[in-house]
């Protein structure tokens, strides 16, 4: 019974409500993180493989700044620098790991454009982001808003936002989770729990910049997670292929994970299927959160994935920021 009052109370806080402990307004300022080492196996602190992944590392990130937590995407760069955005629009940068610190920590909200300043702090409802590196322009995905919005640099400021017919007709509790830009320019968006009549998670391609509002019609595409999970976050790997994080909550083992990858069709029509295939699952009795966020990076010439777990600021759950090799594409 204690377990099954667990999941409910978890479920519930996977909705983008505003619970009472849900920081409702973050002031920017400098950060301070503990970064505390964790195994993957606390039976054999010494394993490193996990399917087709080799262990590089983890933390359990701690911080006593107010609004620190509840991350929902990520971005990390090849010196261990980190962005994470948490569900409530708020910012924090930190860095982890041997490489050169080069930027002062920090947490911050995102910037707001005036005429959005009506509206309550709980619908900036930020679950997915995602970065050009050329522009070094952002891009968030707004669950309760069901909109995406594009940032300058550095975060400096709003630069254009769009809602999308296409994502509204999602539900708002189960929206755009998961925002990766190609490297030719195209986006895609995946619903959580926007779903096609087979069952599979719809799936919007976009030609362009989907917070412009000259960008077309997306088309829609479908995607197929491992059986019984959601997807919570993607990222491009490379022209022709796709990263997804796919979350599960069960009596059995609560939160687990599994990262997949999905090779993209050179072309994609409508109603095209991208079929998931598990690289890696996170499950008990290794570590195991609500992991919601996903990152790449290269390191000494392999990628380097990230995932972030959202302790939806709660003291049962943690955040943790776990670090993992992929060898080659399989």
């Amino acid at each position: 019974m204690q377990r099954i009052l667990i999941v409910l109370a978890l479920a519930v806080l996977l909705l983008p409500a505003p619970p009472v402990n849900k920081p409702a307004i973050v002031h920017a300022g400098a950060l301070l993180v503990h970064a505390h080492p964790v195994a993957l196996d606390s039976a054999d602190p010494e394993r490193r493989t996990l399917g087709a992944l080799t262990y590089l590392g983890g933390w359990s990130l701690e911080s006593d700044a107010p609004g620190f937590g509840g991350m929902s995407s990520l971005l990390v760069d090849g010196d261990g620098q980190v962005l994470g955005l948490s569900d409530s629009g708020t910012l924090t940068g930190f860095h982890v790991g041997s490489g050169p610190d080069r930027r002062r920590p920090f947490i911050a909200p995102l910037p707001i454009r005036p005429q959005d300043r009506h509206r309550d702090w709980w619908m900036w409802d930020s679950e997915s982001m995602t970065h050009d590196p050329e522009s070094d322009r952002y891009w968030v995905g707004f669950e309760m808003l069901q909109a995406i919005c594009r940032y300058s640099p550095g975060f400096a400021r709003v630069e254009a936002c769009r809602t999308w017919p296409e994502i509204v007709a999602w539900p708002e509790t189960g929206s755009i989770e998961s925002l990766a830009r190609l490297p030719d320019g195209r986006f895609i968006a995946i619903g959580e729990m926007g779903m096609t009549p087979d069952g599979r998670h719809d799936v919007l391609l976009f030609a362009r910049d989907p917070a412009e509002k000259d960008t077309p019609a997306p088309i829609h595409l479908r995607y197929a997670p491992p059986q019984g999970y959601r997807p919570t976050d993607a990222v491009a790997l490379d022209a022709r292929h796709l990263l997804v994080l796919n979350r599960r909550l069960t009596v059995q083992d609560l939160f687990s994970a599994t990262i997949a990858i999905v090779e993209l069709p050179k072309r994609m029509e409508s109603g095209t299927v991208l079929k998931a295939r598990t690289l890696a699952r996170l499950a008990p009795p290794l570590l195991a959160d609500n992991f919601e966020g996903i990152a790449i990076t290269r390191e000494k010439g392999r990628w380097v994935i990230w995932v972030v777990s959202d302790d939806n600021h709660e003291f049962f759950q943690r955040t943790l920021l776990l670090k993992f090799g992929l060898a080659a594409l399989l």
